[in-house]
């Protein structure tokens, strides 16, 4: 009997476990928000993930829990672990990617390289630290955002003086986290896979090219980096130090001075290690379904120099992607076209574009000419 996989989250990263899945010859559901999501082809339930009931009738019979993003409230993970489901990651790993406070503070327990950064409640404790350091800050909500959202550069006390009266109202109390603005000449990341049993696989560290705070370019491996075993040091700490399971990324500042830094982490796989599905021995999705159910980890190899992922931004702003293959096809017969099956929208990621090859230049080249077909 095929063992029974559950991704709970029907979005473009539960869509990509697919394939995957049905190679490994695995079971795999789906329990999606609503039926027209990215991953409907293995929707097996549709539902709220923030109703216990909902949950568990999904849960009934699976071998494995994962998921596709990291907001299903810990009441719920913890029950689900209670009645001695296996969910990877489990609820102790993901409070650290739902709350932004309590990564850092445990990153800096665990002596990692962080920015300077603290929890601040108030515009006299967020001007404080403005005028500690340099007078500009970042500042973001502590749960919640992603490509951009909940994040702002600030340069006066008041800036957020919006977030911290949303904070009030709610009744609950809580902070934001402000952290130095850090003067970096790049961002990478650093995929890493890890088993419950411990093993635990690393692929090249990338760059990731982000504008407006969404990730617009993977160049895999990174240009020029002098930083790859410092990177894959740091993202086995955290995978050993938070007990993730299933894939881990670590977004990383490169400062000007040399120095990696910790930005944001996501425990599940992540637009930075799309360009595995064709640039790697073994894809961060394959990987992560091995992970969770604790079989043995893939090479993660590359399978030629250089991988290079464009995002489709928004899709064409008249008619579909499938609209624009013939032309796309014809003109780059080498990129993999990466469609989730969304309906175009401004800014939306509605699929990518991947070309790998042995020369950084003309890689690069092919994949943002055939990504310009969708735009």
């Amino acid at each position: 009997m095929a063992l029974k996989v559950g991704v709970i989250g029907g979005g473009q990263l539960a869509r990509m476990m697919i394939p995957a899945a049905i190679n490994l010859g695995l079971d795999i559901r789906v329990l999606a928000e609503t039926k027209d999501m990215a991953a409907s082809l293995a929707a097996s339930a549709v539902g709220d993930y923030r109703d216990l009931d909902t949950v568990l009738a999904f849960a009934e019979g699976l071998d494995a829990i994962t998921f596709d993003h990291e907001h299903v409230p810990q009441p719920i993970l913890r029950e689900l672990v209670s009645r001695g489901y296996q969910v990877h990651p489990g609820p102790d790993a993901l409070q650290y990617a739902q709350d932004k406070i309590d990564m850092r503070t445990r990153l800096s327990e665990l002596g990692l390289p962080v920015p300077v950064w603290a929890k601040v409640e108030t515009a006299e404790e967020l001007g404080q630290f403005l005028a500690d350091n340099g007078g500009a800050a970042v500042v973001k909500t502590a749960r919640g955002g992603y490509d951009g959202k909940g994040v702002r550069v600030v340069r006066d006390a008041h800036d957020v003086d919006d977030w911290f009266t949303t904070l009030a109202e709610d009744g609950r109390g809580g902070a934001l986290l402000v952290e130095e603005l850090v003067d970096f000449r790049r961002e990478l990341a650093q995929l890493v896979a890890r088993r419950p049993s411990g093993e635990m696989r690393t692929w090249p560290v990338v760059e990731t090219v982000q504008k407006d705070g969404v990730c617009v370019e993977v160049i895999a491996p990174a240009e020029h980096s002098t930083g790859m075993n410092e990177a894959s040091r740091i993202g086995r700490a955290i995978a050993e130090g938070l007990n993730v399971t299933g894939v881990l990324a670590v977004e990383l500042f490169e400062t000007v001075d040399g120095r990696l830094l910790v930005n944001e982490l996501a425990m599940r796989p992540h637009n930075s290690g799309h360009f595995s599905i064709d640039g790697s021995v073994t894809s961060q999705f394959e990987q992560h379904l091995r992970a969770v159910l604790d079989l043995p980890l893939g090479d993660t190899s590359p399978r030629a120099a250089w991988s290079v992922m464009i995002n489709i931004l928004g899709g064409p702003t008249d008619g579909t992607l499938a609209d624009r293959y013939p032309a796309a096809l014809a003109a780059q017969p080498s990129a993999k076209i990466h469609n989730y099956g969304k309906d175009p929208r401004p800014a939306r990621k509605v699929g990518h574009v991947t070309v790998v090859g042995n020369d950084l230049d003309d890689v690069a080249y092919r994949a943002r000419a055939a990504a310009a077909h969708f735009q």
